[in-house]
């Protein structure tokens, strides 16, 4: 298993050269060339929600990318250290900021209106990665989330 990991501050500037990794480690690791494609913009969606909650929520972490070459699939995930919803502020993060973290607008917590917005953007950037990858993971906790794509890679065919 090969794994490539990144690291970069969470500013919407680096979200290019992520999407520009994985698509050149996608390729390496044999991933179907009309597959890149999606892989670029799922990587990139990840990359820029992971980028926005970082800056709304005022955390100067960097956002992770790790790619991982598996046998028979190509994984990206993509962190960011956003507490989840009812995560108790002992452990890393305030309730107020996360608890709206996957909620619904209106959904009854008391939310200024640009987090409403926030998490709008952040359903919608879900919404597209969905559409991309079949199979992808959103996990959220109290030290952040991970969003886990995966593609099949190509099976390598052996001529006598």
């Amino acid at each position: 298993m090969t794994t490539v990991e990144l690291r970069f501050s969470a500013q919407p500037e680096h979200v290019r050269t992520a999407r520009l990794v994985a698509a050149a480690v996608a390729r390496r690791a044999g991933v179907d060339e009309a597959v890149l494609d999606e892989v670029r913009l799922a990587v990139g969606e990840a990359c820029s929600r992971a980028v926005g909650l970082h800056r709304s929520h005022g955390i100067t972490a960097p956002v992770s990318v790790v790619l991982i070459e598996e046998e028979k699939s190509f994984s990206v995930e993509v962190g960011d250290e956003v507490p989840g919803p009812g995560a108790d502020p002992a452990l890393g993060g305030p309730v107020g900021a996360s608890a709206t973290r996957g909620a619904t607008p209106g959904g009854g917590l008391d939310e200024p209106e640009h987090e409403s917005d926030a998490d709008g953007e952040d359903e919608m950037g879900l919404a597209v990665i969905s559409g991309l990858v079949d199979d992808v993971e959103v996990r959220s906790g109290a030290n952040g989330g991970v969003i886990r794509m995966s593609w099949p890679k190509t099976p390598v065919t052996v001529l006598p």
